[in-house]
């Protein structure tokens, strides 16, 4: 099912258009719930501190947990203290909560863990990111580091917490699928919001003229259980299972065979899915390599074994993009 709904989005199918009334529906409750905001008929809250947010006007994973990451690190290095939040998907957490390297990954949910193990900034997971906001703004005071910036991890259309800048992803290859709103097509959005936005980055693929490209690069396979690095030709002439539990699997392989590591399987999960020792094991009943996401790796950080692997990728982006984002930095901090 869930591979008839990705073909159907990407390339129509005549049963979908059964799904137009609910469509519409959608179409015409999400665009009056923005209008309220806009308007001022929803209340809406506004921070003490800049608020950066980082999301994308379609579902699945387009590229947004490398650039809020990316992006932690770039404001960092421009001597500002970040602060992260989440809505902490796959988490079991029910209130605003701190994420820290101790934080068990079915707490925190996968991307969160992954976000502060590659950045360090204090970061809150939760439903109300208002209320995780407040959390990292009250932790910063407290330690003694009060925080400059806070960046809020897919938070596009969570209009109740208003931003000083808005930042959309899209997926260079996938882009808009059949330009259908929800549950038509994959949109959250019409496209036509990101004329709204102060910066779109398109990961691979052919950026467009108003969009700043992403690149992923990938460096050296990581061994789960050690944490010791391993050059990539050390798979050349291994049996090697991949895996990957994100939001579209295919940019994941596609890196793997860019990298010449041939696989003998390839195995897609659902994005935040939760893993079992055994369930892995098992994909690999011959000792063959299995070699998955950093994301499904802090999955299985606790039941490693000795043949697992992860590939690390970290995102670059253009000299274009980081200029607009100091602008527009120093147009809502008045010259920070």
């Amino acid at each position: 099912m869930r591979a008839f709904i990705e073909r159907a989005w990407r390339d129509g199918h005549v049963l979908m258009w059964l799904l137009a009334p609910l469509s519409l529906l959608y179409w015409l409750i999400t665009a009056c719930r923005r209008q309220g905001y806009r308007l001022g008929w929803l209340p809406s809250v506004k921070l003490p501190i800049p608020v950066v947010v980082v999301g994308n006007i379609t579902v699945g994973g387009n590229g947004k947990t490398p650039v809020v990451i990316w992006l932690a690190h770039y404001l960092k290095e421009q001597g500002l203290r970040v602060g992260i939040i989440s809505r902490g998907y796959g988490g079991s957490a029910t209130k605003a909560t701190l994420v820290t390297p101790q934080t068990p990954v079915t707490l925190s949910g996968d991307e969160p863990k992954l976000i502060v193990a590659n950045t360090g900034c204090l970061m809150a997971i939760g439903s109300d990111r208002i209320a995780a906001a407040q959390l990292i703004i009250a932790a910063g005071k407290t330690n003694g580091t009060p925080l400059d910036i806070i960046i809020s991890d897919d938070g596009l259309q969570h209009y109740r917490l208003q931003r000083d800048i808005e930042i959309a992803v899209v997926d260079g290859q996938r882009r808009f699928g059949n330009g259908k709103l929800l549950p038509m097509g994959p949109l959250r959005e019409r496209t036509s919001r990101l004329q709204d936005v102060d910066l779109i980055i398109c990961n691979g693929g052919q950026s467009q003229a108003n969009e700043e490209s992403l690149t992923l690069l990938p460096s050296a396979a990581i061994e789960l259980s050690t944490g010791q690095s391993v050059a990539n030709d050390y798979f050349a002439n291994k049996e090697v299972v991949a895996m990957a539990g994100i939001g579209h699997p295919p940019r994941f392989f596609d890196t793997l065979d860019k990298l010449a590591i041939n696989t003998v399987q390839q195995i897609s999960f659902a994005d935040h899915q939760a893993y079992h020792q055994q369930q892995l094991t098992a994909l690999t009943p011959n000792g063959q390599c299995l070699l998955m996401t950093e994301k499904d790796a802090v999955k299985c950080q606790a039941f490693a074994q000795d043949n697992w692997y992860y590939l690390p990728v970290t995102a670059q982006v253009t000299s274009a993009a980081k200029q607009k984002i100091l602008n527009k930095l120093k147009e809502v901090t008045h010259g920070f």
